[in-house]
């Protein structure tokens, strides 16, 4: 092969490449990401836990952030016991969703019967992956204890994203 031929080849094959990632692009733009991740892996939300019998995901793609001693499996972020009721606490935690560092990455999904419980979908910055959220806030001897737990849906690993995302909740939580 002459050393002119590999070079078109090469620029056809950038091209082409080149051609995929905008058609993609452009797609992506049109239809919009939670449609192609909806595609792709089923819908965003994943459903409610149950935080007794919480079972994690076997790959690093989960975060658990609990009150000390309410949480059966071991959790990355330990949260305080916070001096506010159930739904107050909760009540905040949805200021922090909507009004807070996360407000327009998350919706909250579940049907609202259960006043103990949330459950939101969060979409992350850049690629609008989704997260299923869970919180639930229970009545403790000396306050309210509160359970998060966040899950990738597409992949096998998060970069961190799902224990960050609890960290910045914890952090503005603070007080409560």
């Amino acid at each position: 092969m002459t050393r002119r031929r590999w070079r078109r080849g090469l620029q056809i094959g950038i091209g082409g490449a080149t051609a995929a990632v905008i058609v993609t692009g452009v797609a992506v733009a049109l239809v919009g990401p939670a449609r192609i991740w909806s595609s792709i892996a089923g819908p965003a939300d994943q459903g409610p836990v149950d935080f007794d019998r919480l079972a994690r995901s076997p790959y690093p793609n989960d975060a658990l952030a609990c009150s000390r001693g309410v949480c059966g499996e071991a959790a990355e972020i330990v949260l305080p016991v916070y001096a506010a009721q159930p739904d107050t606490l909760l009540d905040r935690l949805d200021a922090v969703m909507f009004d807070g560092p996360l407000s327009g990455d998350a919706e909250r999904v579940d049907d609202g019967t259960d006043p103990k419980r949330r459950r939101y979908v969060v979409r992350t910055k850049l690629m609008r992956f989704p997260d299923t959220l869970n919180a639930e806030a229970r009545a403790t001897d000396g306050g309210t204890a509160l359970l998060l737990y966040s899950r990738s849906l597409l992949g096998r690993g998060d970069l961190g994203a799902n224990a960050e995302r609890l960290k910045r909740i914890a952090v503005v939580l603070e007080g409560a």
